[in-house]
């Protein structure tokens, strides 16, 4: 919460600082302002109307099962093999998670370190954009050879592909916040640490969350990356295996899976941020609207 307080006195145009309309703004819980049509039954809704034209046209155009399986072929097979499925996908979401948190871990205050200087920036900046001009399916199988064939090369697949928006997002907001709430920190006497914890973090969180939306769904795509060059074990690794031996709807119930993780993870992110945040959400959500 910035340095503020209902106390200090109203800025020289007579309107408190912004910091304070920020700080004070009505916290609104999140099932309140939840819109259950909106938010699920709608986008529930086209997802049943797809899969009923989907069923439907392989039937009516009898589209052989190992090149567009039916939704029902899909779920019976995946039921059918519940148990490794199941093994399989826990084994990729431990490696996303952990990629993820890794990310963040890191992003924060390399961020930070960046936003402190121009000079550092510079330096930094470039090599940052160095390691997403890679592309990460050709980095893979050279981290196998370094790293050993272990879950290592998929973690740090995964924290590649995950940490560059979030770092950018992290040091777009810490350098966003107005020179003149920085100038009252700074006539507070406020030191460098007070500045960053009391100013600068709490400004730039609708951006940090926005980077964290971003980097949860690119951690699924970078930990598959991950699993279809070295694994035993992973949704990705199941893809792999179950198109070699031409079993088709194993393959489009593992991507499904897929998608539903990455949906399930980007949904923890909102609440987390509903809850703990809420004067954040709102704002992000009336900046949309």
């Amino acid at each position: 919460r910035p340095i503020m307080n209902s106390n200090n006195p109203p800025s020289a145009s007579g309107n408190s600082s912004s910091a304070t309309d920020v700080a004070d703004t009505p916290k609104i819980g999140f099932w309140r302002r939840s819109n259950l049509g909106q938010d699920v039954l709608l986008p529930l809704g086209v997802f049943i109307l797809l899969l009923i034209v989907w069923e439907a046209a392989v039937q009516i155009f009898t589209i052989p099962v190992y090149l567009l399986p039916a939704p029902s072929v899909i779920w019976t097979d995946s039921i059918a093999l519940a148990g490794p499925i199941g093994e399989h996908t826990l084994a990729t979401l431990r490696t996303v998670v952990l990629g993820f948190i890794i990310s963040i871990v890191i992003s924060l205050p390399l961020a930070v370190f960046m936003t402190s200087s121009p000079v550092i920036s510079s330096a930094i900046y470039p090599l940052l954009v160095l390691t997403q001009s890679i592309p990460k399916v050709a980095l893979a199988p050279i981290l196998v050879v370094i790293l050993g064939a272990n879950e290592l090369p998929r973690l740090v697949i995964t924290f590649l592909v995950a940490f560059f928006p979030l770092v950018i997002a992290i040091a777009i907001g810490l350098m966003s916040v107005p020179a003149e709430l920085l100038e009252l920190g700074r006539s507070f006497k406020a030191s460098k640490f007070q500045e960053l914890y009391r100013i600068r973090l709490p400004y730039a969180v609708p951006f940090i969350f926005s980077g964290l939306k971003v980097a949860i769904a690119l951690a699924v795509v970078g930990a598959v990356v991950g699993e279809f060059v070295n694994a035993d074990k992973g949704l990705g690794y199941l893809i792999i295996t179950a198109t070699a031996f031409f079993k088709t709807p194993v393959a489009f119930g593992a991507l499904i899976l897929l998608s539903i993780m990455g949906i399930v993870l980007f949904q923890v992110v909102v609440i987390i941020e509903r809850i703990f945040f809420p004067w954040s959400a709102a704002s992000q959500e009336t900046a949309i609207a």
